[in-house]
């Protein structure tokens, strides 16, 4: 493998947004005036230049719901304009009692790798996104997801250490559906008590032998680039899933409310010294070619 692969970016136009139009909304990162505006995709090909990226793959950014396709169209176009991003993870409504007319129009577009709905309860409202924190358990859900499978596509799941057990039986439910856990599994608290809650919550997902761990996301709830912190979180998840299992995303442009990109990379490359090359090679790159097919 030649160059980096960043396995969770985002590009935006803010008129597609609802939670960039209007009055701010409170979101999980926290303030955000400085990425409230267009973020396209020449502005990323500058923040990655020198990083070492060579391919991406585009997460969806919560369009409103009628505009699935037409955020996967407009990445589509993006790429076939400027070679970017490499793969799409759409959003899809998976809540409905059948999902596969959206998963067809969605086949439309060759880089269709795989679907998002986000699944996160919290708590504290602020982190809340889902209805209910129950959702991994929802029928229609489930169904929906195992449906993947006949897509060839996979699942970006995304869920607080709470209902990691409930996400974990929903892994293995569709065991033909790869699921990529989202930002090592949103370590939020980091009391003692919130830490262990996180730790056994990762390693029941760890268990099922078809969860990766995308490492990304990391300054969420800090709101910094904490290279300690960093190293922390990524040598716990390697050492429940194991290198194989583990890929890197930068979570731009939400990271850079607080650092720049190349600083960002150059965190987890810290986090990540002590690895043999093979494993290095495959957080970085390796497992996010095998996992979103980008040849």
């Amino acid at each position: 493998m030649t160059g980096y692969v960043d396995a969770h970016h985002h590009i935006w136009r803010q008129a597609d947004l609802p939670w960039l139009v209007g009055p701010m909304q409170p979101r999980i990162f926290g303030p955000y005036e400085p990425i409230r505006r267009d973020y396209a995709i020449g502005e990323y090909l500058d923040d990655i230049a020198g990083s070492g990226v060579r391919k991406s793959v585009y997460v969806q950014t919560n369009w409103a719901k009628d505009g699935f396709e037409d955020e996967a169209a407009w990445v589509q176009r993006t790429s076939e304009q400027h070679g970017f991003p490499h793969a799409i993870v759409a959003y899809a409504d998976l809540s409905v009692d059948d999902a596969r007319p959206q998963f067809d129009r969605l086949a439309r577009y060759p880089l269709l790798r795989g679907v998002r709905m986000q699944l996160h309860w919290h708590e504290n409202p602020l982190y809340r996104f889902a209805s209910s924190p129950d959702l991994c358990s929802d029928n229609h859900i489930r169904a929906n997801i195992a449906r993947l499978a006949d897509y060839g596509w996979s699942f970006d799941l995304q869920v607080f250490a709470p209902q990691m057990a409930g996400a974990a039986a929903l892994a293995e439910s569709c065991p033909s559906v790869t699921f990529i856990l989202q930002h090592a599994g949103m370590l939020e608290d980091l009391s003692a008590h919130g830490r262990d809650q996180w730790r056994a919550g990762m390693q029941r997902l760890a268990n099922c032998s078809n969860v990766v761990s995308k490492l990304s996301g990391l300054g969420t709830f800090i709101r910094r680039n904490d290279p300690a912190h960093v190293a922390d979180v990524v040598r716990e998840t390697i050492g429940m899933f194991g290198p194989e299992r583990c890929l890197f995303g930068s979570n731009f442009p939400i990271e850079k409310l607080w650092t720049d990109y190349r600083v960002l990379v150059g965190a987890y490359e810290a986090a990540i010294q002590d690895l043999g090359e093979h494993a290095r090679a495959q957080v970085m790159g390796g497992t996010a070619q095998r996992v979103y097919r980008l040849g």
